[in-house]
């Protein structure tokens, strides 16, 4: 038995959230506390795959040589097959049919399952966050762009190719802003942090008026403009970094008002990175969705609610789908070639 104050030392798995710009992983116990943590910056596109699995290689082990860890999980940004063993495509990253999962278990020499980020995510939050007592509901992440996903029955929906919950890449604007996925006007170009960052290039590099503040903030130069820069100035009371989250959040809520109905759940939540922004974001949002609900006043209308788990929600959620896999994992080493079989 540990001694008193001691953190625990079963059952702990490590779970790691790719993004587009970081790489974070850390020690999960089995009740969702993060014990200890490491953080990476995500290589830039240009490198090769290879460049993003030394960074998930070197996080682990750093992590891995002072924690007795059982399995690792890892939610990655970018379309994951069925089997949760291959990177199909990831727009913000290098990966292309990327063989992940036996890539990193060859590596780590422990079990290793790969998630799309948002699945993980929204496993956390059903699990040990917002969802909890909530068994039909819809997830999506603002981050570089947005992820999503769909818990139906309290099982995550991945869909016949695994491909499920990609919400961030429907058409909102036909012909609209260029996205990295290939085509133009998906949902990410105008309610991500991507989108944010850029509509506020856009005002500084024009010399816009209305950005004294913010234009000030970055001595004139667009490319020191970040998502939480703006955030932090629209909490100063900065009006334009308040109109730039406005705008976003009008088009976050029109999505979530589709997803409704599509998909009719008994709740919504909004994570990830850029919903730190709060009410600046959230406010609009709930009021756009509100304002777009097919069928409005005559139907329940599912809550819009913050992710509880904050930027750690990718982290705890695939550790937690590593763990799950752990039973299965050890009943093919007791039946793997060369053992009895239990009968």
């Amino acid at each position: 038995m540990a001694g008193r104050g001691r953190p625990p030392r079963r059952g702990l798995t490590i779970g790691v959230d790719i993004g587009g710009t970081k790489v974070a992983a850390g020690v999960v116990t089995p009740a969702g506390q993060v014990l200890d943590r490491e953080r990476r910056e995500t290589p830039d596109r240009s490198k090769s795959p290879r460049d993003v699995e030394e960074t998930i290689v070197a996080a682990v082990l750093s992590l891995s040589q002072r924690y007795p860890v059982a399995a690792v999980g890892v939610g990655a940004a970018g379309f994951v097959d069925v089997d949760r063993s291959t990177v199909l495509f990831a727009p913000h990253l290098a990966w292309r049919n990327e063989p992940l999962r036996d890539a990193l278990t060859a590596r780590l020499g422990r079990p290793v399952v790969v998630e799309n980020d948002a699945n993980a995510s929204a496993w956390a939050e059903i699990r040990m966050g917002a969802g909890q007592g909530h068994t039909d509901v819809l997830v999506v992440n603002l981050g570089t762009g947005i992820g999503g996903a769909i818990v139906r029955e309290g099982r995550l929906q991945r869909g016949y190719s695994g491909l499920a919950g990609e919400f961030g890449h429907m058409v909102v604007v036909p012909g609209g802003h260029r996205c990295e996925c290939g085509n133009r006007g998906c949902w990410e170009q105008y309610a991500s942090g991507n989108a944010l960052t850029r509509d506020a290039r856009e005002l500084v590099a024009a010399d816009s008026p209305v950005a004294e503040g913010l234009i000030r903030a970055v001595d004139a130069d667009p490319e020191r403009i970040t998502g939480p820069l703006v955030t932090q100035l629209a909490r100063a009371g900065d009006r334009a970094c308040a109109e730039l989250l406005d705008d976003a959040g009008g088009w976050l809520g029109l999505g979530l008002a589709n997803l409704a109905a599509a998909f009719d759940p008994e709740l919504i939540i909004v994570g990830g990175g850029v919903s730190d922004a709060d009410d600046l974001l959230l406010g609009p949002a709930r009021r756009t969705y509100l304002r777009n609900l097919t069928g409005r006043g005559f139907r329940p209308q599912a809550p819009v609610r913050a992710a509880a788990l904050g930027n750690d929600a990718g982290m705890i959620g695939a550790a937690e789908l590593a763990r799950a896999e752990l039973p299965r994992w050890r009943r093919q080493r007791r039946l793997r070639p060369g053992r009895p079989s239990a009968q």
